[in-house]
């Protein structure tokens, strides 16, 4: 237990948080599958934030990307859901905070938290 509760406190934000990318460091540093992590850390009591596709958290996103709405759309299905690991692959082409303005800003909706933070959720934007 201790040096599960010192893995765990050096990824704390100072809100006591763990941001989404620190939560697939932590899931490598505890050897488990990243999908396991919101189970583990909501046993602990601890919130995944910032979530780097703007499903939740506060992160600052930029514009949306009209290429890479054109790319997401393509891999997403007739009801413009997308799965999380799709999103990521398309960041790899793009970059993940670029990829995440254009999910924050489309009609676009993430699904199936690589992290397993969410299934669905309700989107809040909408592509004008």
């Amino acid at each position: 237990m201790d040096n599960i509760a010192q893995i765990l406190k050096q990824y704390l934000s100072e809100a006591g948080k763990i941001n989404c990318l620190d939560a697939f460091k932590l899931a490598r540093e505890l050897n488990i599958q990243p999908k396991e992590i919101a189970e583990f850390t909501k046993k602990y009591g601890i919130k995944i934030d910032n979530c780097e596709l703007g499903v939740f958290g506060s992160n600052n996103f930029g514009e949306l990307s009209d290429d890479i709405y054109e790319k997401l759309s393509s891999k997403a299905n007739s009801e413009k859901k997308l799965e999380c690991s799709s999103a990521w692959e398309v960041a790899q082409e793009f970059s993940l905070n670029k990829v995440g303005s254009t999910t924050k800003k489309s009609d676009i909706e993430v699904i199936y938290c690589q992290l397993g933070c969410f299934r669905t959720r309700i989107h809040h934007g909408s592509k004008s």
